[in-house]
């Protein structure tokens, strides 16, 4: 706020009543309003530039801080910088004022308002906007107040509408009006403060003065609406923390959060601690709410991700169903030829027992036809009886013979009803008997299905069909089983497949007895070849044992001749040195001197040479045994592959 003339470049904010208004509005109201305290050591002092004195560094830079006030000096200096625990002096406002670029620029000068202010609709509706502002903040004014206002009527408005945006302003009511009028307009930045002259405020209801002053007003008042309408509105730019959801994001926020954060800390810190732990605490379990859920959320898909990997692991554990899969396809398929067999029979028998049914609808028919035929006969008969004159001796003999005849009929009727009931017994066990083949001839379907006696069968009887039907409705006796004949083809055909089975099984045996005779036989020969192996093994160790005795005696040998040559080679040189020394019989005795060792020598290559000889020998001789034994148990296995 250090350019109080400069004009600002936002554009007006919206009004929130939908009037018409041509006002701008003021770039501090896109601005958050931060509820914090200000510093109580108030602006910085800006004093001349203290000349560094003689002698000094003049290296030193010549921007260091110029500020005067104590409280915002080093702490470690005593009485200096100390801020108070209690202070009565009343907070400052927020608003810049005082003397501070009271002498409006050349831009604000210059600047004219293209408002129309001279139009009398123009001014009665500012002056009902404020009237009506005022009311709504609890200002009791009368209507017409702004009509022919007065000196301290223009002050009281001025400065309620400015306490209703900044209610800490400090207006000083012994200070005059005139000096308090400008500085906050200028805070709130009044595009058009240059227009305004202090000297107008002694009667501001005139002509010319009047409608500069009330467009003032109306735009305090526009102003006062925008900024409640923006503290009404909860947006996230007034850094409100109570209006902080559960989950956020964004950055106002998060500066509302640590505003609220800086302000609690420093009202901890005015009394003389240094530590936040509640402060920090309280900001760690509002960020731990914040990241709750995606801390949830987290848990769960790491839950969902470990049943994953285990039935991932289980999968990869299981075996492939693959295999299961054929054996239950190739069930399925076995299954299915049984069942189509079986729909096959029972559509067969669906057939005869349709044709049995048809069969027996005509024999009813042909009864009904009978009987009607017989009720025809019997009226004819009693017509003629009743057109005869009978006597009464013939009445009484044809009504003897009718009760003789009666009783005779009722004798056959409970015959033939008694009859019937043997018949309906008869059907019953027929019925039962016939449930009792068709089961049986399901057991023979499906033993002939397990046997795998299914036409066509094994030659030489793949022309012969085993199979069975029972027709239960045939009228012929002899055509109640259908299919082969059971005495002659199906038992001389199962006897035979029996004897075949039974041939095939005592020859599958006598082979199962053979390869157990060549099993032990070869197992016996086995167990000789160990013995035989284990025999060379220990020849082969024993010819190892002599070969080392050899060996070890060949070394002893060497040695002995190794400290026999040594000691003739001392003999030689003590020889030598005696010759030497003494001067006799020294050629003679160094000649039989070299004599024994060329005897030693060839004793020790001779010893050495037959040594090696007995080992290549043995050694060949343990080779040719070793190729002789895997020859023969390589014969062995390729005999016992083979059978």
């Amino acid at each position: 706020m250090a350019e109080f003339g400069r004009r600002s470049t936002l554009q007006p904010f919206p009004d929130p009543y939908h009037n018409r208004s041509h006002l701008p509005m003021p770039s501090t109201i896109k601005k958050p309003s931060h509820a914090g305290r200000m510093s109580m050591a108030g602006p910085a002092l800006r004093g001349p530039l203290p000349m560094a004195p003689p002698g000094t560094n003049p290296r030193h830079s010549m921007m260091r801080s110029q500020n005067m006030n104590p409280l915002l000096q080093s702490a470690s200096k005593p009485h200096m910088g100390r801020t108070p625990l209690q202070s009565s002096t009343r907070r400052g406002s927020i608003w810049i004022g005082g003397g501070q670029g009271s002498v409006p620029s050349g831009s604000q000068t210059m600047l004219k308002d293209s408002r129309p202010l001279r139009d009398k609709p123009y001014q009665s509706k500012m002056r009902q906007d404020v009237v009506t502002w005022l009311h709504s903040n609890g200002c009791d004014v009368a209507p017409q107040i702004l009509q022919a206002i007065t000196g301290k009527d223009f002050r009281m408005v001025f400065q309620t509408l400015i306490n209703i945006i900044d209610p800490t302003w400090p207006f000083n009511p012994d200070q005059r009006f005139e000096e308090q009028f400008l500085p906050p307009l200028r805070a709130l930045r009044y595009p058009y403060v240059g227009q305004l002259d202090v000297k107008w405020l002694v009667t501001p209801s005139a002509m010319h003065t009047w409608p500069p002053l009330l467009a003032m007003l109306h735009w305090l008042s526009e102003l006062g609406r925008a900024r409640l309408h923006y503290l009404e509105s909860k947006d996230i730019t007034l850094q409100d923390p109570s209006l902080v959801p559960d989950e956020f994001g964004d950055m106002n926020h998060h500066q509302a959060l640590a505003l609220e954060y800086y302000m609690e800390a420093y009202e901890v810190f005015l009394q003389g601690m240094d530590a936040f732990p509640e402060q920090d605490r309280a900001l760690e379990e509002r960020y731990a709410q914040k990241d709750q859920q995606v801390v949830a959320d987290l848990e769960q898909r790491q839950d969902e991700l470990k049943q994953i990997l285990e039935e991932l692991q289980t999968l990869d554990e299981a075996p492939a169903p693959l295999e299961a899969l054929k054996e239950q396809s190739q069930s399925l398929r076995h299954d299915k030829a049984k069942f189509e067999e079986i729909l096959r029979r029972g559509e067969a028998r669906r057939q005869q027992l349709i044709d049995h049914v048809e069969h027996e609808k005509a024999e009813l028919n042909y009864a009904v036809a009978n009987l009607e035929r017989l009720k025809a006969e019997l009226s004819r008969l009693e017509d003629i009886v009743r057109a005869q004159n009978l006597s009464p001796e013939e009445v009484i003999r044809m009504n003897t013979e009718h009760e003789t005849l009666s009783r005779d009929l009722e004798n056959i009727k409970q015959k033939i009803a008694e009859t019937n009931q043997i018949v309906v017994k008869l059907e019953v066990s027929l019925t039962r008997k016939v449930s009792d083949a068709e089961e049986a001839l399901d057991q023979y379907t499906n033993l002939l299905s397990k046997l795998g006696l299914f036409p066509p069968l094994p030659p030489p009887l793949e022309e012969i069909d085993l199979t069975l039907d029972l027709n239960s409705a045939a009228s012929n006796p002899q055509n109640l089983l259908s299919g082969a004949d059971i005495r002659r083809v199906v038992k001389p055909t199962l006897s035979r497949v029996v004897e075949t089975k039974r041939t095939e099984r005592a020859d599958v045996e006598s082979e199962r007895i053979k390869v157990d005779d060549e099993l032990d036989q070869l197992n016996l020969e086995c167990e000789n070849i160990e013995e035989e192996v284990l025999e060379v093994a220990n020849k082969t160790n024993g010819i190892n044992d002599q070969a080392d005795e050899l060996r070890e005696a060949a070394q002893q040998e060497a040695l002995v001749s190794n400290a026999e040559a040594s000691r003739l080679e001392r003999e030689l040189a003590q020889a030598r040195t005696a010759a030497m020394a003494n001067g006799v019989g020294v050629k003679s005795r160094l000649q039989g001197l070299q004599i024994a060792y060329r005897e030693q020598i060839d004793k020790v290559n001779r010893l050495r040479d037959e040594t090696v000889r007995a080992i290549i020998k043995n050694s060949s001789d343990i080779v040719t045994f070793k190729e002789e034994v895997s020859k023969q148990l390589k014969h062995l296995r390729d005999f016992a592959e083979a059978n």
